[in-house]
């Protein structure tokens, strides 16, 4: 990756949110307020959303919307931070896809089934990324989503790859975690990949593993799983000599 890939430090960004800042408006008043999303391998952003919320029942009368998702500051100014906004149309999704906001939010389990709560999707038109203080730049969707190929690629073969990284592997998932993620030892698990990364999760706790570059197939995937372990499991025993 170099720092011309803006778009694919936009998804790394907007892929690693745990949390979000939606933009809403309501008869022309603006409105901001904390989401939780998870992405799907398209970028297609998934929201939980109450049916008593605020936000929501201006999604419903206005879908226009955008999101904020930023990163960790580079020192004490918060400008520092990179930062991605995504601008889009708000509609409800298939429920169906509850599972995959789940894998991302597991300990919102013993909510999400409340009546109120419905699942909307946000796909993404346009984006500005900042990169860090004075670094913007401005993404159109063709610049911003994952290679179309790359994704179908990685939807045909995720379940086989999720499967058997997750029963033959688990070791490597765990020293991962523990070596390159700064996550603490635990029962770790594969619940997605994507061109641009994979997420872990061990009861609660998620973690996201962003790929050096952009794979475009199962076989990029492996290798850099293979790169991934090699290097935590080297980060692991530094640390235990040291």
């Amino acid at each position: 990756m170099t720092e011309d890939d803006h778009g694919f430090i936009a998804r790394r960004l907007l892929r690693g949110a745990s949390s979000a800042t939606l933009a809403t408006a309501a008869e022309g008043q603006p409105f901001a307020s904390l989401v939780t999303p998870a992405v799907l391998p398209d970028l297609t952003v998934l929201l939980l959303l109450s049916d008593l919320s605020e936000h929501t029942r201006h999604l419903k009368a206005e879908p226009r919307c955008s999101l904020l998702a930023q990163g960790v500051p580079e020192n004490a100014n918060p400008q520092t931070a990179p930062r991605v906004t995504i601008t889009g149309l708000a509609e409800p999704a298939p429920a169906e896809l509850k599972p995959r906001w789940l894998a991302r939010h597991p300990y919102a389990a013993f909510y999400a089934d409340f009546g109120d709560f419905r699942l909307w999707r946000i796909r993404p038109a346009a984006a500005l990324l900042v990169a860090g203080f004075a670094r913007a730049t401005r993404l159109r969707q063709a610049d911003l989503l994952p290679d179309a190929a790359a994704v179908a690629a990685l939807a045909a073969a995720e379940a086989g790859i999720i499967g058997h990284v997750n029963e033959d592997h688990a070791d490597a998932l765990a020293a991962i975690a523990t070596g390159l993620l700064g996550q603490q030892p635990g029962e770790w698990r594969m619940t997605g990949v994507d061109p641009d990364g994979c997420d872990l999760v061990a009861g609660e706790v998620v973690a996201r593993l962003d790929w050096p570059a952009p794979v475009a197939d199962a076989g990029g995937v492996r290798v850099e799983l293979v790169a991934a372990t090699r290097r935590a499991r080297e980060m692991n025993r530094l640390n235990s000599e040291g």
